[in-house]
Formats: structure tokens, sequence, C-alpha cells
């Protein structure tokens, strides 16, 4: 192990770890403070790694903010999968469950998503609208399986999964509901809005 810039012993990572590592730290900073008060040095900082080895991985803060809402956007998109042979119901409360799974391990990074500053950025908007896209167009595959939505329905869906973002944030900030009261109050708006039983 090389010693750390701490005088603490210091791991060798692997890229991916590293590169990971870098990210996790983006996600947390990029949550707490305004884009323009995140300087990548900081990072490297934080890491313990050379600012030169940083640049490695992402050359401008832009491509950083970038690669860590990609990462959060993939991650979050990898764990709500849910198995569409359940009832259109069960895949629902078991997407949600996914998805509040997500926020309370990602926190940083759902945060980072959805509140941060770097939205401001143009090629996180890009992803931000992909991930909503993604999100909606599963939905609407299991509410209308055999044809295409309604226009109607299709705007319902994309306003439902704003509020779901609404809610998961104030349930953040404030932990006001418990993680099931979440989940049934997000559920029971969409099956109200698409008139399916609860």
């Amino acid at each position: 192990m090389a010693p750390s810039t701490s005088g603490r012993p210091r791991s060798r990572l692997s890229t991916a770890e590293r590169r990971e590592q870098l990210l996790r730290i983006g996600a947390r900073l990029f949550a707490e403070r305004p884009y323009d008060d995140v300087w990548i040095e900081q990072v490297a900082d934080i890491a313990e790694v050379s600012r030169g080895l940083l640049y490695h991985y992402f050359p401008t803060k832009r491509d950083f903010v970038t690669e860590v809402i990609k990462a959060e956007g993939e991650r979050l998109l990898d764990m709500t999968r849910t198995d569409p042979t359940l009832p259109v119901a069960e895949q629902l409360m078991a997407g949600l469950d996914a998805y509040l799974r997500y926020v309370e391990a990602n926190e940083d990074g759902y945060r980072a998503l959805h509140a941060g500053t770097a939205i401001a950025v143009d090629d996180v908007r890009e992803i931000l609208d992909h991930n909503f896209a993604e999100q909606g167009r599963r939905i609407l595959a299991v509410l209308c399986p055999d044809g295409e939505p309604p226009e109607t329905l299709r705007v319902t869906v994309r306003g439902w999964l704003a509020f779901v973002v609404a809610v998961c944030l104030d349930w953040l900030k404030y932990r006001g509901l418990t993680r099931d009261q979440t989940r049934d109050l997000c559920a029971k708006a969409l099956l109200d809005l698409v008139d399916l039983p609860a």
C-alpha cells in the first residue's frame, strides 16, 4: 500500500474502483453545492489522488459532472427493472420498492440527479431527459402492452414521474413519512390517475 497525503496507508484501487470512487465523491459534492462551487481539484483532494490522475479520467469539470449524472441515471434504471409477468399493480409496487431502495442507498446521487445545480449543464439535461423518457416508456409498456398509448396517458405518466421525484426529495429532506408510506402514496397517485385498482 502507498502512503496517502494524510499519512495513512492508502490501498491501490483498480481502474474501475477508482473511477467509481471519484464518481461517488462527485455525486456528494454536486448534491451539496452549486455547480460553480465544486472544483474538480477538491475531488482529487478528497480521494487523495493526484490532480493529474483525476484529469486523466475526466478532462474537464463538465465531463466529470456529466459522467456523475450518467452513472447515477444508469444505476437507477438498472435497479428499477421489474418482472413483466407480474400484474400491473404488482409491477408498479415492485418498481417503486426498487426505486426507493436506490434513493436510500444513493441519497447523494439521487439529489445530484434531481436537485443539484449541475442540471444547468446541457449534457446533464439530456441525460435526465433520457432517464425520464426511459422510465416513462417502461411504465407505458406495462399500461399499454398491445398498442400505442394515448397522448393523455403519456403526459400523465411523465407528470407522475415528476411527482415521484418531488415526493422523494421531500422524503430525503424531512423523513416525515416512512418508506412504505412514501411508496404507497406514489403508487396510489398513479393508480388513481390511470384508473387502475390499487
